[in-house]
C-alpha cells in the first residue's frame, strides 16, 4: 500500500494520541470524518495498525526496574531458536524482545518489581534454557525515552528530527 501525505499525517497524530475523535484529526490533517475513518479502517484491515494500547507508567504497577539484557546462544538451530523466542513472548517482564545480528543473539526489555524478581527470571528464562551462553545485564538508572512510535516523515523536514 502506498501511503500518502494525508496518511503520514494521520498516522503520526493516532500514534501521539489514538483516543482523539475521528473529527479532530480530521482537522488536523485536513480531512473529513468520513475519509478518516476509512483510512483508519484501511489501516486496520491491511495490518498498517496493529492494535491501539493505553501506556501505563510501570511505578503505578509496581514495576519500577527497566532492564537491558543481551542474550548470546549456544546453538543457533532454528528450533532452538524458536523455542527461545516462545519463551521470551510468554513472559510479561519481557517488554520487547530482538532477535539481532552482531555480538549478541537477543535483546530483551525487561519491566520488573524488583532484582529478586529479575534473578528469578534469570533462572527461568536463560539457565534453564540449556540454550544461553551467557547474558549481560544493564540496568536503566532513568528511562530518558520510551516509545514504539514509528517517524513518519510527516512531522519534520529531512535530518531535523535529531539535530
Amino acid at each position: 500500500m502506498t501511503l500518502d501525505d494525508y496518511d503520514r499525517r494521520l498516522l503520526a497524530e493516532i500514534q501521539r494520541d489514538a483516543t482523539l475523535p475521528q473529527s479532530e484529526l480530521g482537522e488536523r490533517v485536513n480531512l473529513s470524518a468520513a475519509a478518516v475513518n476509512r483510512r483508519l479502517k484501511r489501516y486496520r484491515d491491511e495490518g498498517i495498525v496493529r492494535g491501539q494500547v493505553a501506556l501505563v507508567e510501570p511505578e503505578h504497577l509496581d514495576h519500577p526496574l527497566t532492564l537491558v539484557v543481551q542474550v548470546e546462544v549456544e546453538s543457533e538451530r532454528i528450533d532452538l531458536l524458536d523455542a527461545m523466542k516462545r519463551s521470551f513472548a510468554r513472559c510479561p517482564q519481557v517488554q520487547q524482545c530482538y532477535y539481532t545480528a552482531g555480538e549478541w543473539d537477543f535483546v530483551l526489555i525487561l519491566a520488573v518489581r524488583t532484582m529478586e524478581q529479575y534473578t528469578e527470571l534469570t533462572r527461568r528464562l536463560f539457565f534453564e534454557s540449556n540454550n544461553v551462553r551467557r547474558f549481560k545485564t544493564l540496568v536503566s538508572m532513568s528511562n530518558v525515552k520510551v516509545g514504539l512510535e514509528i517517524p513518519t516523515d510527516a512531522e519534520a523536514p529531512q535530518g531535523a528530527a535529531c539535530s
